[in-house]
């Protein structure tokens, strides 16, 4: 089987199952990608950039539609490109959300196109108005229903979709969901759980713990998105009154959702300023590698996570998967995983009083809590690569059109 993955950052939510199929006998892969993306061994990918950028004199509620269809012109050339050169694939399997495969059935109509639905943008009841903080004006909800135009054509396009969470599944138009299927693509959870003898040296050369009084938090980049402004607004608390614990924090300083702030050069340069805090017992690691990342959540005592009504991350996922005493926020995507006082706490987003008194409470009494961090782990056995991988597959193979 001729298997297609464009994603412009591949191989992005697709690595798992194009490792798996590269793996195996009969299965022919290729992948599109832009020219950053960081590609996957053993699959040849071709890589695109657009030939311009939107034209400044475009619409501003029509820019982002104007980005796609140029990204997926540039796709569209490569497709013709390999057509003329014999190429024809069984299944495409697409990321939609820039673009990228608008065109791919004038390439290929034949072939069987599975989108990636990550994301439906919604002016109420999600992201968007969500941060009382960040209000949104009526330019920026005209914007966001314009953007919808391209996942719309998308959606219309694709023979299949999949959504990894109801809670994302559930934002796209009620016409287009029996089409798309509930598949989360997994996390590694063989290769995570928890470890009473795992340590991490700092950058100061102290060595910090499993058992250790030790706060953490992690997101791709500290952000509002993921309540980065009201963890650090918690911390003078938690620090006050528990004067031993510390604090490990893991992210960049790039924006991935939002904006950047426009007083300072990033979030964590503003909070700092505005949040006094004892920093020699805050260690912001930036990003890291996996394994860093992994011992983080081993020695973790209580891990924060909070996020705005979005996409879900995987961290939160591979905490619960290391045996973390979650406290999260209680919103619609966090909701979805955390049953509160079973597998985890709820918190209000907003609520920094809240949030400091769990963690606090959570510090001074961690046997109260083993129950729920066992049954954290168990619950993310349920998005196990195994089970993750095998869905795509089948799938990919169409064997499996109901609703995973």
């Amino acid at each position: 089987m001729k298997v297609l993955f464009i994603h412009q950052n591949f191989p992005g939510q697709f690595r798992h199952i194009a490792a798996d199929l590269a793996g195996r006998p009969g299965s022919e892969l290729l992948a599109i990608g832009r020219e950053q993306a960081p590609g996957l061994p053993g699959v040849r990918l071709l890589r695109y950039r657009p030939h311009r950028s939107p034209n400044s004199g475009t619409h501003p509620y029509a820019r982002t539609f104007e980005d796609g269809i140029l990204h997926g012109q540039q796709v569209l050339r490569l497709l013709l490109d390999l057509k003329r050169q014999g190429y024809r694939p069984d299944v495409v399997m697409a990321h939609p959300g820039w673009g990228e495969s608008l065109y791919v059935k004038e390439a290929f109509p034949k072939a069987r196109l599975i989108h990636f639905c990550e994301y439906y943008y919604q002016t109420q009841g999600a992201d968007a108005g969500f941060d009382p903080e960040f209000p949104m004006d009526i330019n920026g909800a005209a914007r966001i229903r314009s953007r919808n135009a391209m996942h719309l054509l998308s959606l219309e396009n694709c023979d299949i979709g999949i959504a990894p969470t109801r809670w994302q599944h559930s934002l796209h138009p009620p016409a287009y969901q029996d089409k798309i299927r509930i598949i989360h693509e997994g996390i590694d959870t063989a290769n995570l759980g928890p470890d009473p003898e795992a340590g991490l040296k700092l950058p100061d050369g102290r060595i910090l713990k499993a058992g250790d009084p030790v706060v953490t938090y992690v997101a791709r980049n500290l952000e509002p998105y993921r309540g980065f402004h009201t963890f650090m607004r918690a911390l003078p608390r938690i620090l006050r009154e528990h004067p031993t614990c510390q604090v490990v924090i893991v992210g960049g300083d790039d924006v991935s959702y939002g904006s950047r702030p426009t007083d300072a050069p990033n979030w964590r340069t503003k909070l700092l300023a505005e949040n006094p805090i004892v920093q020699e017992r805050v260690h912001f690691l930036g990003k890291v590698p996996y394994a860093t990342y992994k011992r983080v959540l081993q020695i973790s005592a209580v891990h924060v996570y909070l996020t705005y009504p979005f996409v879900l991350s995987w961290s939160l996922l591979e905490a619960m998967a290391s045996g973390c005493l979650i406290v999260g926020s209680n919103t619609a995507p966090v909701r979805e995983v955390i049953r509160h006082g079973e597998n985890g706490l709820w918190v209000d987003f907003f609520d920094r009083e809240e949030i400091a008194r769990h963690v606090v409470n959570a510090l001074n009494k961690p046997g109260d809590f083993q129950a729920l961090r066992r049954a954290a782990w168990l619950s993310a056995q349920d998005y196990s690569l195994s089970r993750g991988v095998e869905a795509y597959r089948r799938l990919i193979h169409g064997y499996d059109l109901a609703s995973v």
